[in-house]
């Protein structure tokens, strides 16, 4: 296979803006082969779903009209009116879940191959950033389109960010933009999803892959314990990268199935005065605290049992971000016996709260 090197374009831009630092990257890269690597390709999907993302949205941000009297109308508009309009807004919308499924998968991944450790804490931390991001990016543009469901999802939910102990009341006004879910919280929505959002995910993003870049591809313990002569690797580029790519292409394909066969719908316009449909839920990747809530009893001690839930999953979502820095006797937590069961624990139930919350 001829080298990316070789080609004419290339040595005219290498004798321009020296590209050496990019060859050696792409060519001196290595990475392990087990029976685990195909975990290193969840986080190439994640981003490969991110970047449809923005394509997606900057194609639809080209006729979406935000505003209390504009944006439902402008959707139906991209539905209907525009070519392959309906195409696109169905791709944003299953990409987004997609995005943090995968992110989900990325993050698990990481935790049992035990990809966390020293060096790599600060990915870990990085990334766990990015997947509250990517969720705090779906539960921003859920809104967007004004319709019945995502009003009132979006009431509750801000309902109980205003349950956050001492900060609550300000931050359901800073999500809000008032005291009640209006054309007002709808900007506010837009202008997290379209620029604060984008803005910061781009930040720890570019920190999270030069991270990345930089200490290479974890090694399972598994894997590390085998002699030399037994350890395989392939070349970043173009063995992993070309696997890599032919995955993207899978995934894509299983999008735009999702996309025809099954297209977002966009329910009915909002209306503030109307009463809340029945059923009411959160996208799936906060079913599981939403479901756990509902069953928290009205007092815990002297705490309100929602609040007493919502600090609850806050120390849970700040300690699994410095689970690589937690010592239990003098050890790592990463190292003891009890780390397994952590993750096995965590996974069922998200499990298994997310499947009650939507049978129930």
């Amino acid at each position: 296979m001829a080298k990316l090197t070789d080609s004419n374009v290339f040595k005219w831009l290498d004798e321009r803006v020296d590209l050496s630092p990019l060859t050696k990257l792409l060519y001196h890269k290595k990475v392990p082969v087990h029976s685990h690597t195909i975990w290193y390709y969840m986080g190439g999907v994640t981003l490969f779903l991110f970047i449809v993302q923005v394509f997606t949205g900057i194609l639809l941000l080209m006729y979406y009209v935000p505003g209390e009297n504009s944006a439902y109308e402008s959707v139906q508009f991209i539905l209907n009116k525009v070519s392959f309009g309906w195409l696109i807004r169905n791709i944003h919308s299953w990409s987004a879940n997609l995005m943090i499924l995968f992110a989900f998968i990325h993050m698990f991944s990481a935790f049992f191959t035990k990809a966390l450790r020293k060096p790599r804490e600060l990915t870990w931390v990085s990334g766990f950033i990015l997947l509250l991001l990517g969720m705090f990016f779906g539960f921003s543009g859920y809104l967007l389109p004004w319709n019945e469901l995502a009003f009132f999802a979006t009431k509750v939910g801000t309902d109980i960010a205003g349950a956050v102990p001492f900060i609550g009341d300000w931050l359901k006004i800073l999500l809000r933009g008032g005291d009640d879910v209006t054309g007002a919280t709808l900007s506010r929505f837009f202008g997290f999803h379209v620029a604060i959002l984008p803005a910061a995910f781009t930040i720890f993003l570019t920190l999270h892959l030069l991270l990345v870049q930089r200490q290479g591809m974890s090694e399972p313990d598994s894997f590390t314990k085998l002699p030399d002569e037994k350890k395989k690797y392939i070349s970043f580029f173009p063995d992993f990268a070309l696997r890599d790519f032919l995955l993207w292409l899978i995934v894509l394909i299983a999008l735009l199935a999702l996309t025809v066969f099954s297209p977002w719908d966009l329910g009915i316009k909002a209306d503030s005065l109307a009463s809340a449909p029945e059923g009411i839920k959160p996208e799936w990747y906060f079913m599981f605290m939403f479901q756990t809530l509902k069953y928290l009893p009205p007092h815990i001690w002297f705490i309100e049992g929602e609040v007493f839930g919502l600090l609850a999953f806050g120390a849970a979502g700040v300690i699994w971000m410095v689970l690589p820095f937690i010592k239990i006797k003098k050890k790592l937590l990463i190292e003891s016996k009890y780390y397994f069961y952590i993750g096995v624990f965590a996974i069922a139930f998200i499990i298994i709260m997310t499947l009650i919350g939507y049978l129930s």
